[in-house]
């Protein structure tokens, strides 16, 4: 998730220092991934201090009735037209641990939903769903007309969120800042043994109950990064309660590749692209193995570039920084990485560092293997996997990007918990209707994440913007994506 305010003066700043034109920098937009993703401009809504009441509707007598299974139902403060309540739920959805969760839900007041029910699912992990209320309703107005919109605060974010702060000061959105090993155990100790409740298979399961506390039969599911992975789990456990899916920003039901192999080499091709685009004259993917040989800095860098490619797909003076510190003056692309640190800054109840790191050290299958694995066996099982990577995989990276980011890190060091039930597999997603929407310049969830899901969904069509980064579907109007998306939903 980047915040709006703060990459607007990294754009600001980024102009001083390249005399680029203001106007040709696109607008933020949502962010997930990836981790990760990552929402971008988090908005006021149903989480946080109340607000004053707006001017608010009526419920109509079907959304009073799709709420029945919804406890504390009021209007949502400061989002005019949507009920806000809260869904209770199990701690333990596949056992018999005690203890149960209250999530936040937003439901829109709409007269009337012929389409019936979507259910917009944010990414991270980490993201609350309700504050996006508004932001959501204004990008894919046009598009939600005949349904119902649903949001909702998966457990461990909102004002629910697991709350870490060191871990949260030191990587904020990012999946792929490297954290201190003992910011990452001590988050884990916080959290306590709780946190094998945080996966993807409790999510799913949640979905579920909140299906059945509205009162629908089947459910539209429109989900950006990690939200598209959480809907391909839930169409897979729950094939005959989804009617569409909407995959934004792809990460295939099987994950992400810890190693982040892909996103390294597709850097290579989307920064050729930036530059072919501005004319530069020079080659900044050689420019880049350059300077992480001579730097050794490779999962910063990777880690800037996933960040521009949620922020700022345009990369704004990144390859001439890039072209500058591959001559031995690293000054420009010393000062962009910290200014695109500190506008990846975010709150627990922004994007929860806590949640993120229980979701994908559960999740992701790692070099060791599986959560269950001992810590004392992880490091040994990464080196050899990774000597087994030639050159070409990593290029314009290196071994010790691969070894060394965030991902990696952080859950070489996350202590040992049982592996989730069920788990992700690679299998044909639902005979259902499946828009696939992949950004070209997205380094986050690269494209060709989007293609692979793509052949193993039967109805599937794939929809790519080329320029475009992370999260295509909610950049400013007049994007195709959205028109494409308006076209799939009616």
């Amino acid at each position: 998730m980047v915040r709006q305010s703060a990459w607007a003066k990294v754009r600001r700043d980024q102009d001083v220092i390249t005399g680029a034109d203001a106007g040709d920098m696109r607008a933020p937009v949502l962010r997930g991934v990836a981790a990760a993703a990552v929402v971008a401009g988090l908005v006021s809504g149903c989480t946080g201090s109340p607000s004053p009441q707006p001017t608010h509707p009526a419920q109509s007598a079907q959304t009073a009735q799709n709420l029945a299974g919804l406890r504390d139902v009021r209007p949502c403060p400061g989002n005019a037209g949507f009920s806000c309540g809260s869904l209770s739920v199990r701690l333990d959805p596949f056992g018999s641990v005690p203890g149960r969760l209250s999530l936040r839900v937003a439901v829109s007041d709409v007269a009337s939903a012929p389409r019936g029910v979507l259910l917009f699912l944010t990414g991270g992990p980490g993201e609350p769903g309700v504050p996006f209320v508004p932001r959501l309703e204004d990008r894919l107005g046009p598009a939600l007309r005949g349904y119902r919109l649903v949001m909702f605060d998966q457990r461990g974010t909102g004002a629910g969120a697991l709350d870490c702060p060191a871990l949260q000061r030191q990587m904020g959105a990012s999946d792929l800042t490297v954290p201190a090993p003992v910011a990452v155990r001590s988050c884990a100790a916080a959290i306590g043994s709780d946190r094998r409740f945080y996966a993807t298979a409790d999510t799913v399961a949640d979905i579920e109950a909140l299906r059945a506390a509205l009162g629908v039969a089947r459910l539209t599911v429109d989900g950006v990064s990690y939200g598209s992975y959480v809907a391909e789990r839930f169409a897979l456990a729950h094939p005959g309660e989804v009617s569409r899916l909407v995959l934004d920003s792809v990460v295939p039901s099987w994950n992400v590749d810890p190693l982040q192999l892909v996103n390294m080499r597709q850097s290579a091709a989307v920064l050729r692209d930036v530059c072919a685009a501005q004319r530069c004259g020079f080659d900044p993917a050689s420019d880049l193995a350059t300077v992480v040989r001579r730097y050794h800095d490779g999962p910063a860098l990777l880690d800037m570039l996933v960040a521009l490619s949620v922020g700022d797909p345009s990369f704004p003076g990144v390859p001439a920084a890039l072209h500058a510190a591959a001559a031995g003056h690293p000054d420009a692309l010393t000062t962009l990485m910290a200014r695109v640190r500190t506008a990846d800054a975010a709150t627990a109840g922004e994007l929860s560092q806590g949640l993120h790191a229980s979701a994908l050290c559960a999740d992701m299958p790692m070099p060791w293997g599986g959560p269950d694995t001992p810590l004392a066996d992880r490091p040994a099982a990464l080196a050899r996997a990774v000597d087994r990577l030639t050159p070409a995989q990593v290029w314009p990276f290196d071994r010790a990007t691969a070894a060394g980011n965030g991902f990696i890190q952080t859950c070489l060091n996350w202590p040992p918990s049982p592996a989730p039930s069920p788990e992700a597999v690679r299998a044909e997603l639902p005979r259902i209707p499946v828009l696939l929407l992949a950004g070209g310049h997205d380094l986050s969830t690269p494209l060709a994440g989007a293609r692979a899901q793509a052949a193993l969904a039967p109805d599937g069509r794939l929809f790519v913007v080329p320029a475009a980064g992370h999260s295509v579907q909610n950049r400013a109007a007049g994007d195709p994506a959205q028109a494409e998306l308006a076209r799939f939903l009616g």
